[in-house]
């Protein structure tokens, strides 16, 4: 061989030169990729997760703040279609991954469930601001992977299960499949329709949503989740027209045929968010906790799916590290204080993109695709919004599901790791409350390790975090110590 015959190694042959500067920027033929695996990815990844622009403003909007106050429906279209184009766009650019973000569920229902009954709703939106700007700074100053290397993986794969069943809990909720019973005042309905059985015909779209949605996901179909919602809705708006309805008997909105199709943005949610205000609100401890829990929330999100792509499109190096993380994990924590600045919620990166890998997309070029196809979406507000409540909320059911399948990772045998696993998923349904069962969790974990002698394993950081859990769940009787009114 020549390479013996001279004492040289003899160099690889040249691989496929890139055909222009556009290709070169974003490595596409060097990735084995096409423009036209990466145009017709960026159409699969924006029709798998376009259901967003239909269920944050339903999350957002149904829920009200301190002072009874609601999120207009047709700007919170806006603003989510505007922080994802924007974002998406930013990491198909800097990233150059088949990423895209938007509003992340789970996230939006912290923020509309826990947050904002707190406070106002710029002063809630100021909140997820600062947990952006402050997952932006731990990435600078490299303690994101620190944290993330604090947390045991049994309670980072509990705090999924346990969103989902919140998630889909609210689901049920919000559909009217259950109730809060008449007369109690507790916090969690626990009661089956409206009198303790199925009754009317919005509850019954609901249902047959609820039938449509699995039975696509089971058929592996692509974008099983925004059909059902389309098709529901068609349901919704037929029954609604030949049955004897009333308008309130829909929630918020009544399903009707649009007018219009087209609608300027209404850009009016964009800005109104305070950074101090919450502070005014609440006490300092509360805010910390609430912030943390949202840093927390978007850390598992984000993490999983950025890592879970990267492999799908056999982009990770030979130590499984993601190309260019440091500026992924950036333009994340960016995202989730823009989705604040907008009154979107925290806005994380979509596993769904996963479904534009499967097309073949390789490169950020496919999620400049997907930014674009958001950006379109900013003009056609009245589609969104003629879908009720029922319609969108089996698709809360599937993304429970879901996010249930973390499940099966828990070690439940050893039960340093399945009892507070175990905590955080209950107590986050059965209180309402997502801040209670990490808390619970992250207590019962350092509480464990510590009897069986085992307290030099947890990460200094997770003690600071029990801590501030301790004072959060004894917050009355620490107050009355304090006399603090």
């Amino acid at each position: 061989m020549p390479g013996q015959l001279t004492g040289k190694a003899v160099p690889p042959p040249p691989g496929p030169r890139p055909r222009n500067a556009v290709d070169r920027y974003f490595r596409i033929t060097v990735r084995g990729s096409t423009f036209g695996r990466e145009v017709r990815g960026g159409f699969a990844t924006f029709f798998t997760m376009a259901y967003i622009l239909v269920l944050n403003p339903i999350v957002l909007g149904n829920a009200k703040d301190k002072f009874g106050a609601q999120l207009s429906g047709p700007q919170l279209v806006t603003s989510t279609a505007l922080v994802a184009a924007v974002m998406t766009a930013i990491m198909g650019l800097g990233g150059n991954l088949p990423l895209a973000l938007a509003a992340g569920l789970g996230l939006n229902s912290v923020v509309a469930l826990q947050v904002a009954p707190l406070m106002s709703w710029p002063q809630a939106m100021g909140l997820v601001v600062i947990e952006g700007l402050l997952i932006s700074v731990l990435v600078i100053i490299g303690l994101r992977e620190a944290i993330m290397q604090a947390i045991p993986q049994s309670l980072k794969q509990a705090i999924s299960v346990g969103i989902g069943l919140f998630i889909a809990f609210s689901g049920f909720i919000g559909a009217g499949f259950a109730t809060r019973i008449p007369g109690e005042t507790g916090t969690v309905p626990v009661q089956l329709g409206a009198a303790g059985q199925l009754t009317g015909w919005p509850v019954l779209v609901f249902c047959l949503g609820v039938v449509l949605t699995v039975a696509l996901m089971a058929r592996r179909v692509r974008g099983a989740i925004l059909l059902s919602i389309v098709a529901t809705t068609f349901l919704a708006i037929l029954i609604n027209q030949i049955a004897d309805i009333k308008p309130t008997a829909w929630g918020l909105t009544a399903p009707a045929v649009p007018k219009h199709i087209f609608a300027a943005p209404d850009f009016g949610l964009v800005g109104a968010f305070s950074l101090s205000g919450g502070f005014e609100q609440m006490g300092v401890i509360t805010i910390v906790l609430l912030v943390f829990t949202l840093i927390l929330s978007d850390f598992f999100a984000s993490m999983g799916a950025v890592v879970g792509v990267s492999a799908e499109a056999g982009l990770l190096d030979e130590r499984g590290r993601v190309p260019g993380l440091g500026r992924v994990l950036l333009i994340d924590g960016l995202a989730a204080a823009a989705g604040g600045a907008a009154s979107a919620s925290s806005n994380t990166s979509y596993i769904e993109s996963a479904a534009g890998v499967g097309e073949g997309a390789r490169t950020g070029f496919a999620s400049l695709v997907t930014g674009g196809l958001f950006g379109v979406a900013l003009f056609l507000t009245p589609l969104a919004t003629v879908v009720p409540t029922q319609a969108a909320a089996p698709a809360l059911v599937a993304v429970g599901f879901l996010l249930m399948s973390q499940v099966r990772h828990i070690d439940w045998e050893r039960y340093e790791a399945a009892i507070p696993a175990f905590l955080t998923i209950a107590l986050m349904p059965f209180t309402y409350s997502i801040t209670n069962g990490i808390g619970a969790g992250v207590l019962a974990y350092v509480v464990i390790k510590t009897v069986l002698g085992k307290a030099r394993e947890v990460h200094w950081l997770l003690w600071v975090t029990a801590a501030l859990f301790a004072v959060y769940f004894a917050i009355d009787p620490v107050e009355q110590l304090l006399g603090v009114n």
